[in-house]
Order: C-alpha cells, then structure tokens, then sequence
C-alpha cells in the first residue's frame, strides 16, 4: 500500500513538473494561442491548423503553427511573433521537407539530450 501511495505521489508530483515548464512558457506570450491561430489561418485561406506549438526561436518567441495546405499534400508553416501577433515567416513545406525537418529535430533533440546527461555525470 505504501508503495501505490509513494507511486502515485511521484507520478501526480512529474505531472505538475511537467505541465508548470508548458505554463511557464506561456508568459513569454503577450499574444495567446488562439489570437495567434486566427492570424496564421488567415495566411492560408481555407487551410486546416494541424499543429501549433509557443517556441523560442532565434532569442524570439514565436507561435509556430503547420497549417494543411488546400488541394496538395503540403503544409505551410506559419511564425507568429508571440509579443506583436506580426506574421515572421510563412513557407510552403513539402511532405519530403516536413520529414527532413523532423529528423533534423530529432537528432538537435538527442544531441541536447546527449550533452544533458554528460552535465549529469559530472
């Protein structure tokens, strides 16, 4: 029993660990999520939001939204600045580009990881 109650105090305790760095994120925001959706959707007209994710790019936070683009396979990204709601970026991104950005991702990921735990070991 003491064993359940400790696991469910870890787990509910990683929870609010996890979802406090998302809320933190949020006050770099002075545009929120859904302001900045109704802007990026305007960029493309009859597109379908897939994703949209707050992210500090360049030392600049941005709203980062992929957007389905009408009648292609392709996504247009769409940058929102998240303090003057001003469009930063849009580009047209093919399925083959989508996945090169997402390995390039995924490696920039594992590298930081990486070094992460070489820090830890120290």
């Amino acid at each position: 029993m003491k064993v359940k109650i400790a696991f469910c105090t870890l787990a509910a305790a990683a929870a609010l660990v996890g979802s406090g760095c998302e809320t933190h994120k949020h006050h770099h925001a002075k545009i929120s999520k859904e302001q900045a959706t109704q802007i990026a959707a305007q960029q493309v007209p009859g597109g379908t939001v897939k994703e949209g994710e707050l992210e500090k790019e360049h030392g600049k936070w941005i709203w980062s939204f992929d957007i389905a683009t009408p009648g292609t396979a392709n996504v247009t990204e769409v940058h929102v600045d998240a303090n003057t709601g001003e469009v930063i970026r849009k580009e047209i991104e093919s399925p083959s580009d989508e996945a090169s950005e997402a390995k390039a991702e995924k490696k920039h990921k594992k590298d930081k990881d990486d070094d992460d735990e070489k820090d830890e070991k120290k």
